[in-house]
């Protein structure tokens, strides 16, 4: 389902209420996790809930997508630090309940199969929340990984290096490798809300939108699973249909 509202504010709340609302529901449940431009808005949000209801995290587990190879955690660019410096940090949650790729491991094909048993030893995902990049990847599954894949450990593509160059002083600094919940893990969630706001998502999201499922447009993906909410602001549906784009505004203002 299309779900289209008029600014990233909304985009936003609408995010952390759907992710508050799993929590109330099943205070048990295992979230999976983004990060990115995209999901500090929304951990915002997600943080005020929390507080504002006192809510108990004491069951609640969580698994990360992803994380850079050869970045230590306490790394300012590590996606575990950015996770404890927008989210965990000011949450009642314990690091035992928290789960990232260690991108230092000793062995990190043994790290990517732990990772993904971890998940299935959890009960598997609730709710997985998920951005996207220029080139259709979702955690870092680059275009062409494989639908069953695993957790694993991927190089990144030129054009991922350089739209996360902006994190860093230059390129060069920009880690070659990360590791990587797989398609098969992420798609295995019992829900997916995908979230994609700004002009420079437009492009993608249109072709998402135009293409069937396909390796080539890892995002792509999330069309064939059965309870996934493609949740956009204005601008990054304005290359959709017109007629796609009043059935997502209709859909949002029903909510």
């Amino acid at each position: 389902m299309y779900l289209i509202f008029d600014s990233v504010e909304q985009v936003s709340r609408f995010t952390a209420q759907r992710i508050f609302n799993k929590i109330v529901e099943k205070p048990t449940s295992v979230l999976g996790l983004a990060t990115g431009g995209t999901m500090e808005p929304v951990y915002q949000e997600l943080i005020a809930l929390l507080k504002a209801n006192n809510s108990n995290l004491s069951q609640l587990i969580t698994f990360n997508l992803d994380e850079y190879v050869g970045l230590p955690p306490s790394h300012e660019q590590s996606y575990n630090y950015y996770m404890h410096h927008h989210l965990f940090d000011h949450i009642a949650i314990d690091d035992a309940q928290v789960h990232l790729p260690n991108g230092v491991a000793a062995d990190l094909n043994t790290e990517s199969k732990n990772y993904s048993q971890a998940i299935l030893e959890a009960g598997g995902l609730d709710l997985q929340l998920l951005g996207v990049g220029g080139n259709g990847h979702i955690g870092f599954n680059e275009p062409n990984t494989a639908f069953n894949a695993p957790t694993h450990v991927v190089e990144l593509s030129v054009q991922t290096r350089i739209d996360n160059a902006r994190f860093f002083t230059q390129l060069d600094e920009v880690p070659t490798h990360a590791i990587t919940m797989g398609m098969h893990d992420i798609l295995q969630a019992k829900e997916i809300l995908f979230v994609a706001t700004g002009a420079h998502k437009a492009e993608i999201v249109q072709a998402i939108y135009a293409n069937e499922p396909t390796e080539r447009i890892p995002a792509s993906a999330i069309k064939n699973h059965p309870n996934a909410i493609i949740v956009l602001d204005s601008a990054a549906a304005s290359l959709l249909p017109e007629t796609a784009q009043q059935h997502a505004r209709v859909n949002a203002q029903m909510l």
